[in-house]
């Protein structure tokens, strides 16, 4: 698919892979409409890139439709959907005070990674199959799940459950979304440099990195853009999930 001129959303877009996906996808000549709850870095990102930004809650369908109408008056029929909106929360089941896991963090992460993923993904394609785009695919959705769907560590119960979540029901939606020409993909990063990664001391990135077979780093959010570009790009790229991780496999903790 060509991006020039399309309209693309891409939620989480005011920081890390977001950001970089959006900026991939302006440099192509997309117009690029941002979804994010961070309205000072999101609005600054859509000025730089001559797109739009809505404050939205994925997690909210009012939300999402107001962001999605209000990209389409602007932008036009949004054919491209990036999914990076998450959340990271960690805890021991039992913690060391010998209280359980909050119910409430762990419903935050299921909430915000799964369910708002798929709240994006089901809303965006109702408007675009009713748009009867015409040609051999209408749009494409990639999701961001993580490798801790398949190597969850220690206190990520909430986190791998969510983003395994994602993992599951990428080829159904993309069994579902045929019909209306939609393309549904999944990239499971491994440990890339992300604002989170990025607050803590370099020596603590540098241990990160060597975890990584290779190249022994972190990834760039740049690399996982690059991959989002691919994605769009072959049209029988489909119903799939795709580690992006140096191959690494994560230890219990």
């Amino acid at each position: 698919m060509d991006v020039k001129d399309l309209c693309a959303i891409v939620t989480g877009g005011a920081s890390g892979l977001g950001t970089a996906t959006a900026e991939m996808l302006a440099s192509r000549g997309a117009r690029v409409t941002i979804f994010d709850l961070n309205e000072e870095a999101g609005r600054a990102l859509a000025e730089r890139l001559g797109g739009s930004f809505h404050r939205v809650d994925v997690t909210s369908a009012e939300s999402v439709d107001d962001g999605l109408a209000a990209a389409a008056a602007r932008l036009g029929t949004p054919r491209i959907l990036v999914n990076c909106a998450g959340v990271a929360p960690g805890a021991r089941v039992i913690g060391k005070d010998g209280a359980p896991h909050s119910l409430d963090l762990f419903r935050t992460g299921v909430e915000i990674n799964l369910i708002g993923t798929f709240n994006v993904i089901s809303r965006f394609a109702a408007r675009l199959a009713a748009a009867n785009v015409e040609g051999e695919e209408a749009g494409v959705i990639v999701n961001t799940a993580s490798v801790a769907a398949f190597e969850g560590q220690i206190g990520q119960a909430s986190y791998a459950a969510s983003k395994a979540g994602v993992v599951g029901m990428t080829l159904p939606i993309a069994r579902d979304l045929a019909q209306h020409r939609i393309r549904v993909m999944t990239i499971a990063p491994g440990i890339f440099l992300t604002p989170m990664l990025q607050g803590l001391p370099e020596a603590t990135q540098d241990s990160l990195g060597t975890q990584v077979p290779h190249p022994s780093r972190l990834g760039k959010p740049s690399e996982y853009a690059q991959l989002v570009q691919s994605i769009i790009d072959n049209p029988m790229l489909n119903g799939e999930v795709i580690r992006l991780d140096g191959a690494i496999r994560m230890g219990p903790r």
